[in-house]
């Protein structure tokens, strides 16, 4: 790493940011659509009523007695921020620790009926039952062998934009848009630490379900069936967690998707639910994967495996913001040197629906911000493939 000191981390104090827009107001919609989606008896009320007056009004609450991973959230932060406002803690811990608060409330961890049912389950399974998943899973019919690099690693990168990689060629509207949107592109690199007939093994830290976990998988099976690798390790959440991120449960969704679809779709399916069971294709849902903290903190058994991994393909906004450190970065420090302390070989595939962001070079920063002022960090229309080998 530089010798520069690294800049302060992101906090959700500024009325106005995006931060504080998404502790003030997005939080407590969440509760309100968690609330609707479920009949929730009256205990689950009440513990919902307690979290949307303390995330709103009041200070962060410890987790109660007991809590099967009090201890380790202790050691995640909770011991210095407990009975602080929300708005005054690194935005990253105070996210992670709304989420685990609110699965707290709903009896996602107790012993009850509701223990282990996911309260944003509805909301997944509308997206991957959507008439727009099954018009991209019919688009792969039209991907040519020559194709299929470039449309699967796009589709993976826009997830629920993944009509314009499934779409991409040549002469075609979507793709160019596609190219456009994108504020750094090193898929050359990536593509080079995956040459044809390697032996070795992708690690792909997935982000969010449903139309954008498809995309991941189908870039896996791509991958699989080419002999690029000779297995993948697909890293999701231990339990539910910032509404849509990837559980075991939502990659079995998505992979009977694929299994009930037609043509190539159906193909991509059985190559994924072949290489499950034969060991090609690992799951792991590492309590890290849940946590709060940067990947710059990766316990020991994280870093051994990334370690060890031809490429790590880190999938998403939030794995970004853990990638590089929440912080305010220049546009153009180098993201060599903010991922230097991953233990591999990293490539981000990221959309943009937050304010970090590093790597970009300083007459493509100045051309955004001339375009659209600072909305291009946060609003989903921009893209990157950044990679260090």
């Amino acid at each position: 790493m530089s010798d520069i000191p690294p800049p302060p981390v992101i906090l959700g104090d500024e009325p106005g940011s995006f931060p504080h827009g998404v502790l003030a107001e997005r939080h407590p919609a969440i509760i309100r659509q968690v609330r609707e989606a479920f009949p929730y008896g009256p205990a689950q009320q009440r513990a919902l009523d307690a979290l949307l007056a303390s995330c709103t009004k009041g200070v962060v609450e410890p987790l109660p007695a007991g809590a099967h991973d009090g201890e380790r959230w202790q050691e995640w932060g909770a011991a210095r921020y407990v009975g602080r406002s929300w708005f005054d803690l690194p935005w990253l811990w105070s996210e992670s620790y709304f989420y685990r608060q609110l699965l707290q409330a709903v009896g996602y961890f107790g012993t009850g009926p509701w223990q282990g049912i996911d309260p944003f389950r509805p909301f997944k399974l509308a997206e991957l039952d959507s008439p727009e998943t099954d018009a991209e899973l019919a688009a792969l019919d039209a991907l040519s062998a020559g194709d299929q690099d470039r449309a699967l690693l796009h589709g993976s990168l826009w997830g629920n934009r993944a009509d314009l990689g499934f779409r991409l060629s040549a002469g075609d509207t979507g793709g160019a848009d596609a190219a456009r949107g994108l504020v750094a592109d090193d898929s050359a690199d990536l593509w080079a630490l995956l040459p044809p007939s390697a032996a070795g093994t992708l690690c792909l830290i997935a982000d969010n379900a449903g139309r954008e976990l498809i995309p991941d998988l189908l870039l896996i099976a791509h991958l699989l069936e080419g002999g690029r690798i000779a297995r993948a390790v697909l890293h999701i959440k231990p339990y539910p967690y910032y509404v849509s991120d990837a559980t075991t449960a939502d990659v079995l969704d998505a992979l009977r998707k694929l299994a009930g679809a037609q043509g190539a779709a159906a193909e991509y399916g059985r190559i994924l639910w072949a290489a499950m069971t034969d060991g090609r294709l690992v799951l792991r849902a590492h309590p890290f994967s849940g946590g709060p903290l940067p990947y710059a903190d990766l316990p020991g058994d994280l870093r051994a495996e990334f370690a060890a991994a031809t490429v790590t393909i880190v999938k998403g906004d939030l794995n970004y913001r853990r990638l590089v450190g929440d912080r305010r970065w220049p546009p153009t420090t180098p993201f060599q040197e903010v991922t230097a302390h991953f233990p591999g070989p990293v490539a981000a595939l990221r959309t943009l629906k937050s304010d970090v962001i590093t790597g970009l070079d300083p007459a493509t920063e100045a051309a955004l911000v001339a375009a659209e002022g600072q909305r291009w960090r946060t609003g989903g229309t921009h893209a990157l493939v950044q990679v260090r080998a």
